[in-house]
């Protein structure tokens, strides 16, 4: 390195969120009751903030005027949108068109009206599957824009994606200070456990649960078990966004991970031992696998705003599982 060129910031120390900077501040959730949601809610309220939380039976934030009513409710200094049409593989190629046009819809509708109502910060949630299909892992944020996604998701991720370049717009424009967020594969209690529209951790456990209650002695799995995903406990999720929120200002996106990846044979095998399926687990390669793999570089999310995840693997699958078994399921 040469005297000219300045060396690179040093990561922070991991950081908790301050209850100085979030007591009293009204947060608009998006998405707040569901999955992610509620855990960031949780987090918002122990430190002393005001999230309101849009119920989609009175709203409807596909729709511009419904989203504009959000506003004169909430009355909002801080947005997060994490409200999302989202769900497995299965779900994504029954209706690529409508998970395209609700993500697009909703986020476009959310940050205009932001920059209308003059709120201080907008932070917008993207996902994993915007990486294009083939991208060397780990994922780094610059290759984000390096090709096109898995094509199973692409409509998804081609919508959410699209936000990415709506906030830098608006920065550039009209000052909004938008940031967005990569996290990978989330998981953990509360989750999305619906067979027709789940994501692979949740099916899995769903699954092994009844299968083990039947007596099976055999349980199909969708592709050949090879691919690799990295997966992030919930409450490191809701925690990373509090995180980002109060400390982090820039127009760059930002993965948020554990920084490693399982492949799915070794994940379906884990969640065997935790429910307590005995039985032969039977990939069929005749479905897809989706892309090949997954893993975060995570280090900019460390260097910008302290964030490292706590909650390992095998951790976050046991309190996970304890979950759902505890609500009387299988």
């Amino acid at each position: 390195m040469t005297s000219s060129e300045a060396a690179p910031p040093s990561p922070l120390p991991e950081l908790e969120a301050s209850s100085d900077f979030w007591r009293g501040r009204r947060v608009l959730v998006t998405g707040g009751s569901g999955f992610l949601g509620s855990h960031v809610v949780e987090r918002l309220r122990a430190c002393g903030a005001e999230p309101f939380v849009p119920r989609r039976a009175q709203f409807d934030l596909t729709r511009q005027a419904d989203v504009e009513r959000v506003y004169e409710a909430a009355r909002p200094q801080l947005v997060m949108h994490l409200a999302a049409e989202v769900g497995g593989i299965g779900a994504n190629r029954a209706a690529p068109g409508r998970f395209f046009y609700a993500n697009a819809m909703m986020g476009v509708a959310m940050i205009e009206q932001a920059r209308v109502a003059g709120v201080e910060k907008f932070v917008q949630i993207g996902t994993v599957c915007a990486y294009p299909k083939i991208t060397p892992v780990p994922f780094r944020e610059e290759d984000l824009w390096a090709g096109y996604p898995e094509e199973t998701n692409a409509p998804y991720g081609i919508a959410k994606k699209a936000l990415l370049v709506q906030l830098a717009a608006y920065r550039e424009q009209y000052g909004l200070n938008g940031i967005y967020l990569l996290p990978t594969n989330l998981y953990g209690p509360r989750d999305n456990f619906d067979p027709a529209t789940s994501h692979v951790i949740p099916a899995l456990i769903r699954r092994m649960a009844e299968a083990r209650r039947d007596g099976a002695e055999e349980l199909p799995v969708w592709g050949t078990g090879e691919a690799s995903r990295e997966f992030l406990y919930v409450d490191d999720a809701a925690r990373a966004i509090l995180l980002a929120a109060e400390h982090y200002d820039g127009v760059e996106p930002v993965n948020v991970g554990i920084g490693n990846e399982i492949r799915i044979r070794e994940l379906a095998g884990l969640i065997a031992g935790l429910v307590g399926f005995e039985g032969r687990l039977a990939f069929d390669p005749t479905q897809p696998d989706g892309q090949p793999r997954r893993s975060l570089d995570t280090s900019r999310a460390l260097r910008l705003f302290g964030f490292r995840a706590r909650i390992p693997m095998h951790e976050g699958l046991r309190r996970t599982v304890e979950w759902y078994l505890s609500q009387g399921s299988s």
